[in-house]
């Protein structure tokens, strides 16, 4: 059933018109495995390679959690304009995966790397390099980010692969409990793993939550042994979610722009592969559950049981968010492009463009004009999302609600003795608007 409904939203997402952004997408699918030691559940990848990348840099894997309405949500993922614009901006691919899960089957199935996962996620970067004719993305390093199993997944990856992860998000989940407990075989952790910039993204709400409680404890239970082991690890409670995602993406996002800063190698390097490391000693600092960080220097607190926070931008913005759960935004969306005007009849003209996401606030809508006037706002009406409207939405998943909004208007009132002109303006998730596109007239079909 699940691979029925799976193959029903992934047509209707690769049918969905026109590119959205300027990029491509490919996918591999791979079939549950009967062999010992191998993956017991599919699992779909998508991913998204920005326009005119001529070598990856990195690959910023998007990880749904578990249970069936989790890997449908994880379908969209490399759709997502919002992180898209983050992989842009650093010649990085986005990579979606999305396991084939039944809710009646165990998640630690995929969701613990070493039942397959990590060997399926291998391949799948050998075979998309190969489609792709990028070979450099079979090695280059990751950004990762997981919510709930997915999360769990990224902390036991964290074991197993230190020197190729250059961050790691951790929403609302770690496995770090589940070995401490023994319910899964704990892992032995490398040095090199304390080395890599992390930050754990629990819901305030989970504290105290029958169910979700445990993604409160273990994070905080992780958090304070891997500081004291003198990890690059911060802790940012959400105030106004409980398990789902809210709007952590507006931190998420700068924090990993932040660390690609710090740790990819220069374009042209003769290792491409080698991450930077980061000096424990620099930075910014917080105390536990503080809401005020200050220069690394300048910090009078337990260094031990610190928040690490890796520049004075994402130190800011960590301090707002974990009063607020968002962050503000004060700079317009980058203009529309690509906009094209398609006369069908003498009074009605199809109009489609392309836009990047606003890198700090995403993207909420566009206006329309004909003439110097607005005929028109797209979506007309924004689609449910938590907290600010976004133009492709937000589901609990923090990934795109399908089927995916289109970057197309059809104007049905063009006055048949004109020639008019369109402009495209992009609106952010503050209202904040874009200079407008360049003006266009209609062709004629």
């Amino acid at each position: 059933m699940y691979r029925i409904a799976m193959g029903l939203l992934l047509g209707s997402i690769l049918g969905a018109g026109p590119l959205q952004a300027s990029g491509k997408y490919y996918e591999v699918t791979y079939p549950p495995s009967e062999k010992p030691g191998e993956l017991v559940i599919g699992v779909t990848f998508t991913v998204w390679i920005p326009e005119g990348v001529s070598k990856i840099r990195g690959v910023i894997v998007h990880q749904h959690g578990c249970g069936t309405g989790a890997c449908q949500g994880g379908a969209t993922a490399a759709y997502d304009l919002h992180w898209q614009a983050l992989a842009k901006k650093w010649d990085c691919a986005l990579l979606g995966p999305s396991y084939h899960q039944q809710d009646k089957q165990n998640c630690r199935l995929w969701c613990d790397p070493r039942n397959g996962s990590a060997k399926t996620f291998l391949r799948a970067l050998h075979d998309l390099a190969e489609k792709a004719k990028h070979p450099e993305l079979e090695h280059a390093p990751w950004c990762l980010w997981g919510h709930s199993g997915g999360a769990f997944w990224s902390s036991l990856m964290q074991t197993e692969f230190p020197q190729r992860i250059v961050a790691i998000w951790f929403r609302s989940g770690t496995a770090f409990s589940a070995w401490q407990a023994g319910e899964i075989p704990p892992p032995k952790i490398p040095q090199a793993a304390y080395q890599i910039p992390m930050m754990l993204n629990p819901g305030a709400k989970e504290n105290g939550d029958r169910r979700f409680q445990s993604a409160w404890t273990g994070s905080l239970a992780m958090f304070r042994a891997y500081r004291a082991q003198g990890a690059l690890i911060g802790f940012a409670p959400d105030p106004k979610t409980s398990h789902e995602c809210g709007e952590s993406r507006y931190l998420a996002i700068p924090f990993f722009d932040a660390c690609l800063a710090l740790r990819l190698p220069e374009v042209g390097a003769t290792n491409p592969t080698q991450l930077k490391p980061i000096d424990p000693k620099t930075g910014w600092l917080a105390p536990l559950l503080g809401q005020r960080a200050v220069p690394a220097a300048q910090f009078t607190g337990t260094i031990a049981e610190s928040v690490w926070l890796p520049n004075e931008a994402v130190a800011s913005a960590w301090a707002q968010y974990v009063q607020t759960g968002t962050i503000d935004d004060r700079t317009p969306p980058p203009a529309p492009y690509h906009v094209r005007a398609l006369r069908q009849s003498p009074n009605r003209v199809l109009l489609t463009w392309q836009a990047d996401a606003d890198f700090d606030s995403g993207l909420r809508g566009f206006r329309i004009e004909r003439d110097g006037q607005q005929i028109a706002e797209l979506p007309e009406k924004p689609s449910k999302s938590p907290g600010r409207p976004l133009f492709q939405g937000l589901s609990y998943h923090d990934t795109p609600n399908p089927p995916l909004a289109e970057m197309k208007f059809l104007d049905t009132s063009v006055p048949p003795d004109k020639v008019p002109t369109y402009r495209i303006i992009a609106v952010n998730s503050l209202g904040l608007v874009s200079p407008p596109s360049q003006a266009v007239t209609p062709a004629e079909r």
